[in-house]
């Protein structure tokens, strides 16, 4: 008896403690990498009463704003939470004291209602202010808490009118922070001062600075800003471009920086191998007084000098950066040049040259560089990849040789034609 009752309490502990067990059992998801936060975005738009000048494409500055955000609204990632804030929206009169407060939330950070928060930018109308010290200052407050990417986009069409609180100053404390915020600004107006203080509040930050005219300009960028808040942050790594190929860095795969003086080449190395194709683009921002009317070039030679493809792109004043890239596939091996002894396809070592054209008045310091953002990047290449360099020429020869040759033989069969009928006349 007792033996049976010994048996029937250690049964009914035993199913006490799988039952427990069960309870608090850890689910079958828990081997699973927990989710990333979502990043965070908020808009800030200058609603001041210069927003309502009639100078981008035949329509006013707010107009064009408003047509941007609807089309960046239309294309917000869904992983991305997003906000608008407004400054000098509210207050039209003279009270400096109250207008440099003027500055509201319009939609609020998180899950993106896209008919409602289009419905609240539609109601905007320039009235006062520009306080764009206040409504950094209350858009990182809206963006604060959590581990997840956050970034300010501000966009105005001029300097701030409510100091002494100096937006740069503001942008720097919020850096101090330590919470990771990124301030990109873009500016309206191509004006000197507006261009300087912006790009104060870019640097400190860690952000940039992009002067736009036009609407299209205007919403592309914004939306490549809230789509790179998306991407995994990829820290620039910093380099040293050298004056010729043989003694230039090599780089891997990556996003580098580096400092370009004006009129002065910059040579860098990568190493292909067989079958990868090596993507290269590059953007230099004008950070100082240049003239209009300049450009770009960046390389792909071989260590011998022969160019292999290029990419340039060229400006007129109208933008304070100017990018350019291009594409290099290099073709597998074929089996006739692999031998049993070959463990491992020798690389290429492509020289990747960039060269500008900028000019500016004497005045203006040459030293440091203009900024300069290098990405490498090496992929799969096709599988029927042209060999670029078999005559050491680049694209555009290759299009020139063409037309040589075609106006070559239309010059044979003119030539005949004219003899022909000159035989003709002769006999007749």
């Amino acid at each position: 008896m007792i033996i049976r009752k010994r048996l029937t309490a250690g049964v009914c502990v035993l199913l006490a403690t799988l039952a427990a067990g069960m309870g608090t059992a850890v689910p079958a998801s828990a081997d699973e990498p927990p989710t990333a936060p979502s990043p965070k975005v908020e808009l800030v738009l200058d609603v001041s009463g210069s927003m309502r000048t009639r100078d981008i494409d035949g329509q006013s500055r707010i107009s064009a704003a408003k047509h941007a955000f609807n089309d960046v609204l239309d294309a917000v990632p869904e992983e991305v939470e997003l906000g608008i804030r407004t400054l000098g929206a509210d207050y039209p009169g003279d009270d400096r004291k109250v207008g440099c407060k003027d500055t509201r939330q319009l939609y609020p950070v998180g899950p993106l209602d896209r008919t409602e928060a289009k419905t609240a930018v539609a109601t905007l109308a320039p009235t006062g202010w520009t306080p764009i010290g206040p409504a950094l200052l209350g858009a990182a407050d809206d963006l604060d808490g959590g581990d997840a990417t956050r970034r300010i986009v501000l966009i105005t069409d001029g300097e701030d009118t409510c100091g002494p609180l100096d937006p740069c100053e503001v942008a720097r404390d919020i850096a101090a922070r330590g919470i990771h915020l990124v301030i990109d600004t873009l500016g309206l107006v191509p004006d000197a001062k507006i261009r300087q203080q912006l790009t104060c509040i870019a640097e400190a930050t860690g952000g940039t600075y992009t002067a736009v005219q036009h609407t299209d300009e205007l919403s592309g960028r914004v939306k490549q800003l809230v789509d790179r808040a998306a991407e995994p942050v990829v820290t620039p790594v910093a380099t040293e471009g050298a004056g010729d190929c043989a003694a230039a860095p090599a780089l891997k795969p990556g996003l580098y920086t580096d400092r370009q003086e004006i009129g002065k080449h910059r040579w860098y190395r990568v190493d292909v191998l067989p079958g990868q194709e090596l993507r290269a683009s590059v953007s230099v921002g004008a950070d100082r007084a240049v003239n209009d009317d300049y450009g770009i070039l960046l390389r792909a030679v071989t260590t011998h000098g022969r160019e292999i493809v290029r990419g340039s792109e060229s400006g007129t004043g109208r933008t304070d950066s100017i990018s350019t890239g291009l594409r290099y596939p290099k073709p597998e091996r074929d089996d006739a040049d692999v031998s049993d002894d070959d463990t491992k396809p020798a690389a290429e070592t492509v020289c990747l040259q960039l060269g500008n054209s900028f000019s500016a008045p004497a005045s203006v310091k040459r030293t440091p560089g203009m900024p300069v953002e290098l990405t490498v990047d090496l992929v799969d290449g096709p599988d029927e990849a042209p060999d670029a360099a078999a005559f050491g020429l680049g694209h555009g020869w290759w299009l020139l040789g063409l037309l040589v040759l075609t106006g070559l033989i239309a010059g044979l069969l003119f030539g005949w034609i004219s003899r022909w009928r000159v035989a003709v006349w002769r006999t007749n």
